[in-house]
C-alpha cells in the first residue's frame, strides 16, 4: 500500500458540469421534532448535484443547516423525505466513500500521531486478522503510508511519535486531514475546518488543501463562514439561506446562489491577486445581506 493520490485515475481537466455526479440530492427534506407536536424544518425540497472533482464551498447563516448537510452526505443524519445518493448509490448509513474533518480536532488524545493515522485502516482488518502474517504485513504498509501522508501535509517523520497535545493547532489539523485521507475517501467533507486557527496558520492550511485538490481532484465539500476563504478555495460556491414564513420563523434552507468559479484551476497565490475575488466576495455579500465574515486572510504562497 502506498500513498497514491486520491482519485489518481481522474484525468486532469477543469471541473465541468458534465463530470460524473458525486452527490445527488432530490427533493430533500429534513425535519426534527421540537416537542408538543411541533417540528423544525432544516431543509425542504432541496435539489443539488455536486460533481466528481469539484471543490464546493458552502456558505450560509448560522443555523441554516450547513453542517447538517455534511452529516447527511456522510450518512450520520437521514433525510425525512427525498433521495440522497453518492455515485448513484442511496445513502443508508455512514458512507466509507466520505472522509470527514470537523471544526474541532478529531484526534484521539491518548494515541500518538502514528496511532491516530493507523487506527482507521487497521479497523478494517477486524480483531482476529491483525496478528496474522497478512495482518502484520498490512500494518507495516499502513505505517509506511502514514509517514508519506505526514510528509504530504508538511510534517516530519519525528512528529509520528508525538501526542496531539504536543502539536500546535495547525499541526493537529494537518494530522486530522491526513487521518481522513488514510481511508482514501472519494469525497472529503470539511466542516469549518480552519475556523479555530490563527490567520497565518489558516492561510497556510488554505494553500495546503487547495494544492491537494489541484493535485488529486478529490471531491471536496467545504463549509465556511468566511467569504474570502470561499472565494479563494472553491471551484464552485453555494450560498444557503433560510426561508421564512409570514411571521419571520425559519421554514427551511434554500440555495440562494450557485456560482461556478472560472479561475479555480489557478494556484491559490494567483487567485489571491485577482481583482475578480473581491468582485465575487461583493456578489456573495449582496446575496447574503452581510451574514458572513468577509475578513480577508493574510497572503500565503501555495505550497
Amino acid at each position: 500500500m502506498s500513498a497514491q493520490p486520491i482519485a489518481a485515475a481522474l484525468p486532469e481537466f477543469p471541473v465541468k458540469a458534465a463530470s460524473k455526479p458525486a452527490v445527488e440530492m432530490a427533493a430533500l427534506a429534513l425535519r426534527f421534532p421540537v416537542g408538543r407536536g411541533q417540528t423544525r424544518t432544516i431543509f425542504e425540497n432541496l435539489n443539488l448535484t455536486i460533481y466528481h472533482g469539484e471543490f464546493v464551498c458552502i456558505l450560509g447563516e448560522t443555523g441554516c443547516g450547513k453542517s447538517t448537510l455534511l452529516r447527511m452526505v456522510l450518512g450520520e443524519d437521514r433525510p425525512t423525505e427525498g433521495a440522497l445518493s453518492i455515485f448513484g448509490q442511496p445513502v443508508n448509513g455512514i458512507n466509507r466513500a466520505c472522509g470527514y474533518v470537523p471544526q474541532k480536532y478529531s484526534l484521539f488524545p491518548d494515541r500518538t500521531v502514528m496511532q491516530n493515522l493507523a487506527f482507521g485502516p487497521e479497523c478494517t482488518l477486524g480483531p482476529f486478522k491483525r496478528w496474522t502474517h497478512r495482518g502484520r504485513s498490512f500494518r507495516g504498509e499502513v505505517r509506511t503510508e502514514a509517514l508519506a501522508r505526514l510528509k504530504q501535509m508538511g510534517l516530519q517523520a519525528t512528529d509520528a511519535a508525538k501526542y496531539p497535545h504536543q502539536l500546535s493547532g495547525g499541526m493537529q489539523q494537518r494530522v486530522a486531514i491526513a487521518q481522513a485521507l488514510m481511508m482514501k475517501p472519494a469525497i472529503l467533507l470539511m466542516d469549518e475546518a480552519f475556523s479555530a486557527l490563527d490567520p497565518n496558520t489558516r492561510a497556510g492550511m488554505q494553500s495546503l488543501v487547495h494544492e491537494l485538490w489541484r493535485e488529486t481532484r478529490t471531491t471536496i465539500i467545504f463549509v465556511t463562514h468566511n467569504t474570502h476563504e470561499a472565494a479563494y478555495l472553491a471551484s464552485r460556491l453555494i450560498v444557503l439561506a433560510q426561508r421564512r414564513n409570514e411571521t419571520g420563523a425559519p421554514v427551511g434552507a434554500e440555495v440562494m446562489l450557485d456560482q461556478i468559479v472560472p479561475f479555480a484551476e489557478e494556484t491559490l497565490a494567483a487567485r489571491r491577486r485577482r481583482p475578480e475575488v473581491a468582485d465575487l466576495v461583493q456578489r456573495i455579500e449582496r446575496h447574503s445581506h452581510g451574514a458572513f465574515s468577509a475578513a480577508e486572510e493574510p497572503e500565503a504562497e501555495s505550497r
